[in-house]
């Protein structure tokens, strides 16, 4: 059972989540916060297995809420809701530590599907969804600090990264490739290494960037 923690101002936003996971098999809405200082408090109690995110709330936004988990060592996996015209929110909550974004007229299939990827290690930076937030990634090349010039990846470690771009976690890429998930954890680290960053998420966002993928 994946256990879902959603957090937004919005009350008939929070309800209409809830009403969709609630026909979902596996997945369990266990505590809910209307702002991001409610949901700084709660989360170390409820220790969710995902995070929904609001990042435009009263008192603490997202974001802040975002930076406080990360900072305190509690953030958990965490998908940032959003709207078409929060780009650089989004930006920056992914740098924040965010696994990705969802809009918020999401399906039931999407959502349920975003919250398996990211419970089982993946994120939610794919092509379909990061053309348009990409655009606006040079603002804040600076702040990823990533590697100028990263050192070129082999063919195999090339291959992982498209398949990282593609949401998958460690063990499925190991399925999909054969090999064991410890010898994908090496190549995951190498592929960090060489592109200057610190994990997954931002390790797409500059492959984008790069056109390695």
């Amino acid at each position: 059972m994946i256990r879902v923690m959603l957090v937004d101002d919005q009350t008939l936003v929070r309800q209409g989540v809830r009403s969709l996971l609630e026909l979902a098999d596996g997945i369990a809405v266990v505590a809910e916060a209307a702002d991001g200082r409610q949901a700084v408090e709660q989360v170390p109690q409820v220790r969710p297995d995902v995070l929904l995110l609001d990042m435009r709330m009263p008192v603490m936004s997202g974001l802040e809420a975002l930076r406080a988990l990360a900072a305190s060592g509690t953030l958990p996996p965490t998908i940032i809701l959003t709207t078409f015209d929060d780009d650089q929110l989004v930006l920056a909550g992914i740098k924040a530590g965010a696994r990705g974004y969802l809009l918020k007229d999401v399906t039931l299939e999407q959502l349920v599907s975003a919250i398996q990827t990211v419970a089982a290690g993946g994120s939610l930076v794919q092509p379909a969804v990061t053309a348009r937030l990409l655009s606006g990634l040079e603002g804040l090349q600076n702040d990823f600090h990533s590697l100028e010039q990263p050192d070129p990846l082999t063919e195999r470690e090339t291959e992982i990264l498209r398949l990282m771009a593609g949401g998958f976690s460690n063990k499925e890429i190991a399925n999909s490739l054969g090999v064991a998930e410890g010898t994908i954890k090496n190549h995951v680290s190498n592929i960090l290494s060489k592109l200057g960053v610190r994990d997954r998420t931002r390790a797409v966002l500059r492959a984008f960037e790069l056109k390695l993928v």
